[in-house]
This record gives structure tokens, sequence and C-alpha cells, in this order.
């Protein structure tokens, strides 16, 4: 019997001895990747789509000519107004306008639904009058409804005077500005669905085709789900691109690029960069209480961070009510305005409290189960050793 024992506590040693090896140490001090890609497009940004956390810039709030990076904010102002099913009666204007186009015919109907497709990945200037004039009688009223549009998700320094892109010298957009309109109209799943689409059957009156989205990532990129490129003389080529991986997605914005090799190949280091460097975390679930020094607040919405592959994380509250994620390299980030005190839960939300002191995420599930599982082998040999030393006394 006693051989039996030492030979347990032998076993256990050793399996703990091994175990150590296999959890994770944490360094005293880590450090984050700091060398950024190079690009040569005039403008570029690249940020978390959930978060909206902007990872790199390149003169993001440079004044510029979109080109057809344009019609992301047609096409989910479009799907927005909830007239997917609606018919369109296609007009002259829409027929005779300059550019890229679907062939419309001056008379056809077609469902809204279907010109957005054409719209999006077939980059049709036809489809993009259609669709303005449609939902507000004119190109002119529908560019008002684009600004409004734009002004709401934050995209301050853009002024559009067309749907379609076409050069205007008053029609113009930063990197910033893009990557705002694009991060909300990625959150509608039909937009996602249309973006991503690579092929689809087009039966118009005078042309029936395949529709071949023109955005080239969606063929060369692994994880690359949207969202749409621009060319005209005077903008250079553009592009506004996203990819997701493991639940991490990235929006990259480049404008003026001096080919259209050049650009995605700017994309790509883009979105390579992200990938290698960053990752998404869930901080707070909407309505989830977290505790101030002085009050307790509550989520509007779920927020995410964009924090260093490696990193920990804790929150807390800063004095101006802003939520505050701070990495275990030194990253801070800083979210304004979706803290409220009190409580405004969305449909389905978990009314969870999480305390500011001490909270951080600092194991996944799998390193929980090991610590647990080796405080109870350490409890176990314990165990064993006091059996072998009463043993030894009898």
């Amino acid at each position: 019997m006693k051989r039996t024992y030492l030979y347990i506590a032998r076993n256990a040693f050793l399996f703990l001895f091994v175990l150590q090896f296999c959890l994770p140490i944490e360094q005293a001090e880590a450090t984050v990747e700091t060398e950024e890609p190079s690009v040569n497009s005039q403008s570029a940004i690249l940020i978390d789509s959930r978060s909206g956390d902007v990872l790199y810039e390149k003169n993001p709030d440079e004044e510029m000519a979109p080109a057809s990076i344009t019609k992301i904010a047609t096409g989910i102002i479009a799907l927005e107004a909830d007239r997917a099913g609606e018919q369109v009666i296609v007009s002259r204007n829409a027929r005779q306008t300059d550019g890229t186009r679907i062939f419309l015919a001056e008379g056809e109907q077609k469902p809204l639904e279907d010109l957005v497709y054409g719209l999006l990945m077939n980059s049709g200037n036809d489809a993009a009058v259609a669709i303005a004039e449609h939902i507000d009688g004119s190109v002119a009223e529908f560019s008002q409804r684009m600004n409004k549009f734009a002004a709401s998700v934050g995209a301050t320094h853009t002024h559009f005077t067309n749907p379609s892109g076409l050069y205007e010298k008053e029609h113009t957009t930063t990197a910033a500005d893009m990557a705002k309109i694009a991060a909300h109209a990625m959150k509608n799943e039909k937009f996602r669905e249309i973006v991503s689409t690579r092929m689809k059957t087009w039966e118009g009156k005078e042309w029936k085709s395949k529709l071949i989205n023109h955005n080239k990532m969606l063929v060369s990129y692994q994880g690359a789900n949207g969202i749409k490129n621009g060319f005209t003389q005077q903008s250079g080529f553009t592009l506004v691109t996203s990819a997701e991986r493991n639940g991490t997605e990235f929006i990259a914005v480049l404008l003026k690029a001096n080919s259209d090799k050049q650009i995605y190949k700017d994309a790509t280091k883009l979105l390579d960069y992200g990938f290698a460097h960053f990752k998404t975390v869930p901080v707070l679930k909407a309505g989830a209480k977290i505790s101030g020094e002085t009050s307790d607040y509550y989520a509007g919405e779920s927020v995410y961070a964009s924090i260093p592959k490696d990193d920990k994380f804790k929150v807390r509250v800063a004095p101006g009510d802003d939520l505050i994620v701070e990495t275990s390299s030194g990253l801070t980030r800083q979210y304004p305005s979706v803290l409220n005190k009190e409580q405004h839960v969305t449909a389905g939300a978990p009314n969870e409290r999480i305390a500011v002191s001490g909270m951080e995420h600092s194991y996944s599930l799998p390193e929980f189960f090991m610590l647990f599982f080796w405080w109870l082998m350490i409890s176990f040999m314990s165990w064993v050793m006091v059996l072998l030393l009463k043993k030894k006394r009898v």
C-alpha cells in the first residue's frame, strides 16, 4: 500500500512539473510592435470595424475626390430607406448618365434592391441616378440626404454633390470620413451580403449578363468581405476594403493611388499589418453595469476595443464619464458617450455588473481550466502526502 501511495505522489509531482511549462508565462513588461507599413497612396487609414479604433493613418483628414466609393453612401441610404422591394422606373436622365453603367433602359422597371446590386458590384452610375431619383425625386435632393447621412455618422469633412462619384469640384471626402461611412454600412446585413457577392446574374431589358464585383480583394485576400473601389482621372484610384478573420474585422481606406496595382498592394499591406498585430476584444455588453469612483454607469451599447494581440486589458471610468481601456503594454483607448448613469438595456442584453477595480481580462477559458486543474492536483498531492505521513507514524 505504501508503495502505491509513493507511486501516486511521484507521478502527480512529475505531472505538475511538466504542466508548469505548458502554461503561458506572463512577461513582466510586454512590448508592442510599432513598425507601420509604408503605403504609396496619398491618403490612407486602417480601422477596427467594430470599435472604430484607428490602427494606421496617413493624411486621414485631407479632403479629396472619392470617385465611385461614393456609392457606399448611396447604397446604404437606399437599403436603410426600407424600400428594397419597390419598383424603380428608370428615367431618361438615368439612362444617359456618363461613366460605368449597367445599361438600364429608359422606362425599364427594376426592384430597388437589384439596382443596389448593380450599383455596388458593377459600379453602375445609371443605377445611382435611378436610385436617387426614386427616393428623393432628383439628384440634388438626394445629395442633400447624403450629406445629412454623412454628418449623422460623424463624417463631418464630407460634401457630396452626386450619388455616383463622378468628379465635381465640390464633391469631396476624407479617408477618415469614408472609414466611418463604411463601418456604418457594414453593420447592415444586406449591405454586407451585396458587397461580398462576387458574381450575380443580371436580367436587364437591354443588357443580360453577369454582374462582376470590381473589388479584386474578394478574390486575392483571405477573409476579404467588401466593399468598393473607384477611379476617375482627377481622383486617381480609390478603394475601401474590408476583411474578417477569427472575429476581428478591419476596414482599410486608400485615396489617390497612381495605379490599380498600387492601391491593392497598399490595401494588402494595411490589412496584413492589422491582422499581424491587433485583435478585437469585447469590453462591455449592452446594459452592463460598471462602477466608477462616485457613481455606477451602464453601457448604452456593446463596446469593443482593438488591442495588441498578446495584451490583456482593464477598464475604468474617466472623470468625464468616458470609458477607458488600458492594455498591459501601455496602450490606452478612450470611448466617449458609451456610458449612461441610467440603465438603457437593449433587447436581450444582460444586466451584468462589472467592477472597475481589478477588472482584467487575464485568462481565456482553456487557461482558466488548466489553472483550476493544477490547483486540484496540488490539493490531491497534499492529501496523499498527509496519508503517507499518517501511515509512517503508524
